[in-house]
């Protein structure tokens, strides 16, 4: 009997765990470390949740004022580095800045010991701000700006620096910071298992970053917001959305911004961020005609599709009236998931598990977690380790976060069987 070909690609498939995030229980719901992403984007910082994900919960007043200095403090763009963006062309895509702006950072500030995660994680969130828009400045007007703003939050400090302003609307830092909190972690998504293998090979920390920055980089991952605006921007008028959903069921193409692997029904992050998106709307710089359309395409795609918003969709016309341009979206994403990269490769070295040896058994071999809803699915999984491996340890657990069934499953100590 032949050998029965395994499927292509990861998806369903148990890569390891984590007590970062809980993503999709029961199609529905995000958490960080067990908090709600509602209660999260309403009544916290940026600046607390990258605390939150780094260290494992979020931080007392004490501590936040230690981490809001810190950030202050890592914003200084090295002069060596600055003399590398002033050469890079404008025509240059601001991922490819974010990208080498990791791995310099990775020349010229090396990790050189254990434990300096943390340390990097914020010198790396603090620094892409200030100097993808020193690239930009400079590249467009020859503007050497000085990145640093005061003890401003990343959010404000990123839009004071873009639109070389001292003061910025309230909604509109809101609205950014909430866009941060909200792409800052999502469980094993492409770039973060990225990331995990990568320093699971015993790579550097900045490695780690630099393959995520070039996972995220692609349409399919990270680029999702800008397609979604690239298609909005022309639409002035109802009749035009119409148009186009028209044309686009006609040639099925994709809609970006609509549809996720994990959520069955709505992307839970989706109707806040389309909340302040509403809000900066009926502002005097706000643009109603955008949401109007935006809206429309919403309604029917639910009602003709059944398929839902996810949180790209709406974030494009958020960071449009935030007055962002449409290339650095995507570079954004890169600020605000830097905090789940740098907690996701602290988990992965605190208990490396990956490595180069074959995918199929290594995850037989050494450890699977089931968190499937379906318990009989669980079950008929431990069965079949069981008789596949001997002298196999089934243990029955809890996440933290969630009322979830875990099944732990690992090779016995005593057992010498090789992957």
């Amino acid at each position: 009997m032949s050998e029965k070909k395994a499927a292509g690609g990861l998806q369903g498939v148990v890569a390891g765990q984590s007590a970062i995030s809980t993503v999709g229980v029961g199609g529905i719901g995000l958490n960080y470390r067990g908090y709600d992403i509602n209660d999260l984007a309403y009544k916290c910082s940026f600046e607390e949740v990258t605390y939150l994900l780094l260290k494992g919960h979020l931080p007392n007043q004490q501590q936040l004022n230690e981490l809001k200095t810190l950030i202050w403090q890592k914003r200084q763009i090295p002069c060596k580095l600055k003399q590398i963006l002033e050469t890079l062309p404008k025509e240059s895509h601001p991922m490819d800045i974010m990208r080498t702006v990791a791995s310099i950072a990775g020349i010229l500030e090396p990790e050189t010991k254990p434990g300096q995660e943390y340390e990097i994680s914020i010198r790396l969130i603090s620094l892409f701000g200030p100097a993808l828009l020193y690239w930009h400045h400079y590249s467009n007007s020859g503007i050497k700006i000085n990145e640093n703003t005061g003890k401003d939050s990343i959010a404000e400090n990123f839009l004071k620096l873009y639109h070389l302003k001292s003061e910025i609307d309230p909604l509109v830092v809101k609205t950014f910071d909430v866009s941060l909190i909200l792409y800052a972690e999502h469980d094993f998504a492409a770039s973060t298992f990225a990331a995990r293998v990568t320093v699971s090979t015993l790579s550097d920390f900045y490695s780690g970053i630099t393959t995520a920055i070039g996972t995220l980089r692609g349409p399919l991952h990270g680029g999702a917001n800008e397609a979604a605006m690239q298609y909005l921007e022309p639409l002035r008028s109802i009749p035009q959305a119409g148009q186009f959903l028209n044309s686009r069921y006609q040639s099925k193409q994709l809609i970006m911004g609509f549809g996720h692997r994990v959520y069955k029904k709505e992307d839970p992050r989706s109707p806040i961020i389309k909340d302040f998106s509403l809000q900066l709307s009926k502002t005097a710089n706000g643009d109603p005609t955008l949401l109007a359309v935006s809206q429309h395409i919403e309604k029917r795609m639910i009602e003709e599709k059944k398929i839902y918003p996810n949180l790209d969709f709406y974030s494009a016309s958020a960071y449009k009236q935030c007055g962002v341009p449409t290339p650095m979206f995507t570079a954004i994403f890169v600020i605000s998931r830097m905090t789940g990269w740098g907690g996701h490769i602290i988990e992965q070295r605190s208990n490396n598990k990956i490595d180069e040896t074959c995918f199929r058994l290594h995850w037989a071999c050494q450890e699977i977690i089931c968190t499937n809803r379906n318990e009989k699915q669980c079950q008929f999984m431990i069965m079949y380790y069981q008789n596949k491996y001997n002298n196999i340890n089934v243990q029955v657990g809890q996440l933290n976060c969630q009322s979830i069934r875990v099944f732990h499953i690992s090779l016995s100590e005593k057992d010498d069987r090789s992957c």
